[in-house]
This record gives structure tokens, C-alpha cells and sequence, in this order.
């Protein structure tokens, strides 16, 4: 018999907690009772003898139907609530892959192509319910070593950020979006390997702590793979049903053939057009083509991006751009970042368009 005002009944978070005036005895497992008991209280009323239909003994079972514990409280008048369903949340917390300061070697599951120079890699987590652990908006670093040639060569590291196209609740698995650069020291090395060969990998490295409708709207000018961090963006946002934030992306590419993920946006604009609109611009536009031709101009930007404006409180602006892409594109939107850490001045077709520092960031 065990008298205590509290036990630690579910493990170490959850605590059951039971008045000074009564007595627990834990019956062993698997059944989990909690059984308390009240002193006898008062007497029958034909002579003092004590009745068993009026005494005041109070059982409290706490049975596994459905998994769940319950007890009466002191009163013995209510119902408590499920408290298994605390350690169901203690035990359901998801792991995380990434260690966030260290590299770490994952296998490739799955190479498929989605253009004539971009492929999807599909990499393995060490368990089946795993996550990545990666927050939006984050990128991860991946790193391949070549060879030295040469008897005192030494091996040369190759490192490259990428920003994953998955979502942060897919579990067992990852995907890259990848773009292949005949001249890319990376990319050249990694189109040799296949399923089966590992890459080192690390993370998260963050670049934007979204939170949800933190702006009103936003606005997303990508090209090419620099599409990544922007449909992280457009998935988070999209995959809660809470946020409201308006997106519209106006991504630009040298011709049809390269739009990447084009099935999967106009998919999702399609199925949020009150939150979603997409709009394409390429170089060499096919006969009959539905939207724009040519590099992203001050005219698109206007027409197909929230107009700059609204409150600002240091941190959070009713409208915000962003802006992802090869460097003479970001210098003609919003002009270069000033290091890696620095965003710099906001200049080019933004700052034309009357966008500042306060409601412009890129990737």
C-alpha cells in the first residue's frame, strides 16, 4: 500500500495527481490499475453496526478499455479526462535525422529525372519514422570528396547548399531537386553516383524563420532550380489550412522544357486559387504560349506581384518578396546581397517598384 499525493504514473512528464485523503495501490502491469480508497465514513443507522450498502468506501478503477486511465475525483463526482493520451503525446514525438552541426552520411534511394538537366534525388532516412527536421525556410550543405591525383595529392572537398523539395513531415525519405552544370565541380561528380552510393549532408542552416500569417501576402520571383526555397515556401504555407497568406510566384526560365515541378504548381493553383497564382515567363516561348516571354520585367513584376505598401513592425510587413535565382537575375530584381549574412540595400526593378529593405529578402 502506497500513500503519496502524487505518482509519476506514465513516465517522467506525466504526473497523476491524487488528494492527501486517499490511499493508491499500482497493481502491476499490463492492466495499469490505480485503485484508491476511502475510510470507512459513518455508520447504518439501526444501532451503529456498519452496513456494506452505506458505507463510504470509494473505488476508483482505472481500466485499459481503449487504452485509458481514469479516476474519480476527491468528491467522487466527475469524470477525469484520459490522461493516456499524454503519454501518447510524450511518445509520439517525432525524431529528427539532422544534427545540425555535423555532417552526416545518407543513401541515395532514387535518381529520377524531371528535365533534360535536372533530376530528383530521393535519400534514405536512418529510420522508417524519421523526419528530416528541417524548418522553413532552411537549406542543407552536401558535401562529396574527389580524389587528389598524384602520389601527395590530397583529396578536394566539395561543398554545395540545396534546399529540399519535401515536406517536413515526410518520413523515411528526402528529395534534392537538382540541376546538373556540365562545368559544375559538384554536380559533375554527383551525376556518376546512383542508388545505393551515400552523400554527407548537413543541417538545417536557416535562412528565414516563416511563421504563419506573418504576411499578408507574398510575393516569390525565382528562376530556374532557384525555384527551391520558394516552393518550400508555397507547400508550408498551403499545408495549413490556418494561414492565409497569399502567394503568388512568378517564375522565369529559358524555355517550357526547363519549368521544374510545373505538374505539382499548377496542380496546387488549381486546387488554392484563392491562394495561390502562378505565372511563367520563358525565353523562347512555343507558339500559343498562355503567359509571358522574356526575362522578368519591371511590367511582369508589377502586374504579378502584391504591391509593396503596408505596416511594418521591424520585423514582420504586410507584404514581403522573395527573390531566388542566378546572380545577374537577382542583381536586375532586387540587387545582390552584400554577403552571406548580409542582405544588403534592396535595388533594380524592386526598389523601382518602391519594395525596401523591410519587405525584400534573398535567398
Amino acid at each position: 500500500m502506497l500513500t503519496s499525493r502524487s505518482i509519476t504514473a506514465l513516465g517522467p512528464r506525466v504526473r497523476l495527481t491524487v488528494p492527501r485523503t486517499m490511499s493508491v495501490r499500482v497493481a502491476a502491469a499490463p492492466a495499469r490499475r490505480l485503485t484508491t480508497q476511502a475510510p470507512l465514513a459513518s455508520a447504518a443507522p439501526n444501532g451503529g453496526k456498519p452496513s456494506s450498502n452505506l458505507g463510504l468506501w470509494a473505488a476508483v478503477l482505472l481500466a485499459t478499455a481503449g487504452g485509458g486511465y481514469y479516476y474519480l475525483n476527491r468528491e467522487g463526482t466527475s469524470l477525469v479526462r484520459d490522461v493516456n493520451k499524454a503519454e501518447k503525446a510524450v511518445s509520439a514525438e517525432v525524431k529528427k535525422a539532422l544534427a545540425g552541426d555535423k555532417f552526416q552520411t545518407f543513401t541515395i534511394k532514387a535518381i529520377r529525372p524531371v528535365s533534360h538537366n535536372t533530376s530528383l534525388y530521393t535519400f534514405e532516412l536512418p529510420e522508417e519514422d524519421m523526419v528530416l527536421g528541417l524548418d522553413v525556410a532552411s537549406c542543407l550543405l552536401a558535401k562529396l570528396v574527389e580524389p587528389g591525383t598524384g602520389p601527395d595529392a590530397k583529396p578536394k572537398v566539395i561543398i554545395r547548399p540545396y534546399t529540399p523539395v519535401s515536406s517536413e513531415d515526410q518520413k523515411a525519405t528526402f528529395d534534392l531537386l537538382i540541376k546538373h552544370y556540365p562545368e559544375g565541380k559538384f554536380t559533375s561528380k554527383l551525376a556518376t553516383l546512383k542508388p545505393g552510393d551515400k552523400v554527407d549532408i548537413k543541417g538545417p542552416i536557416p535562412k528565414y524563420k516563416y511563421t504563419p500569417n506573418m504576411h499578408k501576402e507574398i510575393g516569390i520571383v525565382v528562376s530556374g532550380s532557384g525555384l527551391t526555397p520558394g516552393k518550400q515556401l508555397v507547400d508550408r504555407i498551403l499545408a495549413n489550412p490556418d494561414d492565409h497568406t497569399k502567394v503568388s510566384l512568378l517564375y522565369g526560365n529559358l524555355s517550357e522544357d526547363d519549368i521544374l515541378l510545373r505538374d505539382e504548381l499548377d496542380a496546387l493553383a488549381k486546387q488554392h486559387p484563392d491562394r495561390l497564382r502562378v505565372h511563367y515567363t520563358v525565353d523562347k516561348a512555343p507558339k500559343d504560349w498562355p503567359f509571358s516571354t522574356g526575362y522578368v520585367t519591371k511590367a511582369m513584376a508589377k502586374e504579378y506581384l502584391p504591391a509593396p505598401g503596408g505596416k511594418s513592425d521591424g520585423e514582420h510587413s504586410d507584404t514581403m518578396i522573395f527573390v531566388c535565382g542566378p546572380p545577374p537575375m537577382v542583381n536586375a530584381i532586387s540587387g545582390p546581397k552584400a554577403s552571406i549574412t548580409d542582405q544588403g540595400k534592396v535595388s533594380g526593378i524592386l526598389k523601382e517598384l518602391g519594395y525596401d529593405e523591410s519587405n525584400v529578402f534573398k535567398f
